[in-house]
């Protein structure tokens, strides 16, 4: 780390005035330079991109221009269970921070007892003495008062563990967003992915259709004698495999719709009448233009891996206070007496205040030990945000290089389509007269199914490519408030300041 734990006690006496101070390093954002651009990007980012990127990370679904994908993650955002789980880890993690500030304050118990004692009478060096009739073994005691304590934090050791815990919180907010750009883009892949597949079940019945027309065409000729009963055969088997294809489409169609059903927490069969009505493909949207400021500045995970690093430096803190004094005041009220009516009186009374300093002196190292765990893990952290910055780079390098390589796919395919259905009409027409064989209009059939189905395929791919390049540069979240958290503004803004252009 570029800080030093290092603060002398000179500087905390004189610090007192005020409050005391942290001992251990501040958190300061790791920083290295990212790239200018992404390897994809072909075109310099002009300030009409940045805003047309800016406006569609809100609600990116919504490009898509599908109501029924737009009321699908509408109901996901507010019933999915994996959502409502993150809100309590993010409230247990408040709750953790306050258990932890609770030590500023006087700690305060009260208690109250009463029963009988009896000592032992035949110790010969006790002042009692085994026969002295002025030797009163039992007694009845009653009790009641009051204990109190309080930590004075010179050093910071309460501190800096608020102060982790409170990056914890930043943390498990930051991680409820990165699950809520998770969920939506599981849906959305799935919900393109129903509509692939629903087409795909559409390609097959038209193809069906088409080698039924060749069926009775072939059954035509050949009561004629212009075929044979191999190629009534050949069609036959044709038609037939045609057919054995719809079932294992129908069975991906209804996993996809129970997976989406149960991200929208539902019943997974309970979109089943609804999702099975087909509809066309959505909509390609534009695709969104990004800067890699623009990436850090809003991926969840990043800012929650930064957290978790910022948590971790306070933790070295923490540590480091182990080595400095401690001071608290204990405090004790604890009247004593063998029957009600003197419980009050003056000589029952019994009390303690005291003024406590403790200073680690001898333990074998383990301070010290204690202390270099603490950095390594805090340097743990800053590896494993770097490594979570550059995998989001990869993942948004990924999402334009494939996008990039399924929109040229598509456009072969679209024109693959139009020769083979220009071949396959054609290959009908001289079939149906006599002029070629069943092979040539079985052939052009195969070409022409399986243009439209890989068509459907890439388009489909394409469209996911999309919803991965919007997760990539982490949009999703920015519409939807969040449980209001005791997060400082400067807390909030220290993802803002992180890399240097």
């Amino acid at each position: 780390m570029r800080v030093s734990h290092k603060l002398t006690v000179l500087g905390c006496v004189t610090l007192l005035s005020v409050g005391g101070c942290k001992v251990g390093p501040n958190f300061k954002p790791d920083t290295f330079a990212p790239p200018a651009a992404f390897t994809d990007q072909k075109e310099a980012i002009t300030a009409e991109d940045r805003a047309r990127t800016a406006a569609s990370l809100k609600d990116w679904w919504h490009l898509f221009k599908d109501p029924t994908l737009d009321g699908l993650v509408d109901t996901a955002i507010h019933q999915n269970y994996t959502l409502q789980a993150a809100a309590q880890h993010v409230i247990a993690a408040e709750a953790l921070r306050r258990e932890a500030a609770s030590a500023w304050y006087p700690q305060l118990d009260a208690m109250a007892g009463g029963g009988d004692d009896r000592y032992s009478i035949v110790v010969d060096n006790w002042p009692l003495r085994p026969g002295d009739p002025a030797n009163r073994p039992q007694a009845s005691v009653l009790t009641y008062g009051a204990r109190a304590s309080w930590e004075i934090d010179l050093f910071g050791h309460i501190g800096r563990q608020v102060e982790a815990q409170s990056q914890e919180i930043t943390a498990s907010v930051e991680e409820q967003r990165a699950l809520l750009v998770a969920v939506i883009a599981e849906l959305a892949s799935n919900y393109i992915a129903l509509r692939g597949t629903q087409a795909r079940l559409t390609v097959v019945e038209h193809d069906i259709g088409v080698a039924s027309d060749t069926l009775a065409i072939t059954q035509r000729l050949y009561t004629k004698g212009l075929a044979n009963s191999l190629d009534v055969a050949q069609v036959t088997a044709n038609q037939r495999i045609d057919e054995a294809r719809i079932p294992p489409l129908h069975a991906e169609e209804d996993r996809l719709i129970h997976s989406i059903a149960v991200l929208a927490g539902q019943i997974p069969g309970s979109l089943e009448s609804s999702l099975k009505v087909r509809q066309p493909m959505p909509s390609v949207p534009s695709f969104p233009a990004a800067l890699p400021s623009e990436v850090i500045a809003q991926r969840a995970d990043i800012r929650a891996q930064e957290a978790r690093y910022a948590a971790a430096t306070a933790r070295v803190g923490v540590a480091v206070s182990q080595l400095y004094p401690r001071f608290s005041i204990p405090m004790t009220f604890n009247p004593n007496a063998s029957a009600v009516y003197q419980a009050f009186q003056l000589g029952a009374m019994s009390w303690s205040v005291m003024m406590m300093a403790s200073l680690p002196l001898m333990h074998g190292g383990r301070n010290n030990a204690e202390i270099m765990r603490a950095k390594a893990a805090a340097e743990a952290s800053r590896l494993a945000y770097r490594q979570t910055v550059l995998q989001a780079f990869k993942e948004v390098e990924d999402a334009l290089s494939d996008w990039e390589q399924d929109n040229e796919l598509v456009l072969h395919y679209n024109q693959a389509i139009k020769a083979s259905k220009l071949a396959q009409g054609r290959a009908q027409r001289r079939y149906a007269v006599g002029l070629t064989s069943v092979l040539d209009v079985l052939s052009t059939n195969r070409l022409a199914l399986r243009a439209e189905e890989h068509a459907t395929i890439a388009n489909a791919a394409r469209l996911r490519d999309t919803v991965r390049l919007y997760t990539a540069i982490g949009a999703g979240w920015q519409g939807y408030a969040l449980p209001e958290l005791p997060v400082t503004a400067k807390q909030q803004s220290i993802w803002a300041k992180t890399f240097s252009p």
